[in-house]
């Protein structure tokens, strides 16, 4: 009976992701941890046995405005909120950037997904680290010289803005050369990467059969 009961319940092992080759360097019950040889990103599986404190994953105006004011608050920014079908699981995926001191980016991307009474959110980290800004530098150029951004007393004008709320200022805004059709000309870019391994967990995220009996996080 103990072992049928542990076969329906929710665990860290209930998903997998590829791991890319990277060396593991946590495996708790709470989290599963890989890091890339140069020790300068992070994926992670991360199992909560907690209610999630999501607001709802039906609503994604109601989403972006939540994790708007949570990034905010720490001087980030937002650059993607949006819900997305994993293999018939409602998820939140995220991406976030947060300055570094003293120069550069950290981008935090996430897969949230809730259950009822349990959740999983799938992290990559990844820094900017040696010369930073080159990408920001480049396009910065290429708009002005298009007349995409212009410039005034009180700096670029057109470069910063909340990709889903023109009107919101706080925090470090996403800025244009964050936008993916960039990523292909930085291709070893933090944010390039983020995305791309990001795009690989989508499709190869694996969801056990017990997951199946687990009630769903319907706010």
């Amino acid at each position: 009976m103990f072992n049928l009961f542990n076969r329906n319940k929710a665990t860290i092992n209930s998903i997998s992701i590829p791991d890319f080759g990277w060396i593991q360097d946590k495996n708790e019950e709470g989290i599963k941890l890989w890091m890339n040889p140069e020790q300068t990103r992070a994926i992670s599986i991360n199992f909560f046995n907690l209610k999630p404190d999501l607001p709802t994953i039906k609503d994604v105006t109601v989403l972006r405005d939540f994790y708007r004011n949570q990034i905010s608050a720490h001087n980030g920014g937002i650059v993607q909120v949006d819900l997305v079908d994993l293999k018939g699981y409602t998820a939140v995926k995220t991406i976030f950037k947060i300055p570094q001191e003293p120069t550069g980016m950290t981008y935090l991307a996430s897969l949230t997904i809730p259950f009822a009474t349990c959740s999983y959110v799938v992290k990559i980290q990844a820094p900017e680290v040696g010369t930073t800004g080159m990408r920001d530098t480049f396009i910065v150029g290429k708009l002005m010289q298009e007349g995409v951004i212009t410039t005034n007393d009180d700096g670029l004008q057109g470069w910063f803005g909340d990709p889903y709320d023109p009107t919101f200022t706080k925090g470090t805004l996403m800025n244009k050369s964050d936008e993916e059709i960039y990523d292909a000309d930085f291709p070893n870019h933090p944010l390039s990467e983020t995305r791309k391994w990001m795009k690989q967990i989508e499709a190869e995220i694996v969801f056990k059969k017990e997951l199946e009996k687990i009630k769903r996080f319907e706010r």
